[in-house]
């Protein structure tokens, strides 16, 4: 039998998009912890996608932010994966950019930056 700790899909380094509340918003990127107190994570809000998109394409560069939300304004976490046939947002990011999603978030300097 495995333990709770292992068969969790939620691992630091995992690809994830966290619903808030209070303010209501959505966040990318990947887990550095999850605890009782909360998440941290690596990536960027959701709103601000397509901008982060923009600026690597462009050649400017874009250093994703580490944030801690505490758990009471978490409302969801789920998994960044493809889902019937629509891609993931790691799989868009890497294909309008040509960035290694997993290497941008892992906090080095992104292209331009």
């Amino acid at each position: 039998m495995m333990s709770s700790e292992t068969s969790s899909p939620f691992l630091p380094g995992t690809l994830v998009l966290v619903t808030l509340s209070v303010p209501r918003e959505k966040f990318w990127g990947a887990i550095l912890s999850l605890s009782a107190a909360g998440i941290s994570m690596r990536g960027c809000e959701l709103a601000s996608f397509e901008d982060c998109v923009a600026l690597i394409k462009s050649g400017e560069g874009f250093t994703p932010g580490a944030v801690f939300f505490p758990m009471h304004r978490v409302e969801r976490i789920e998994v960044d994966a493809s889902v019937n046939g629509l891609p993931s947002l790691a799989e868009r990011f890497a294909a309008q950019t040509g960035v290694d999603v997993d290497q941008m978030l892992s906090g080095a300097p992104g292209p331009g930056a």
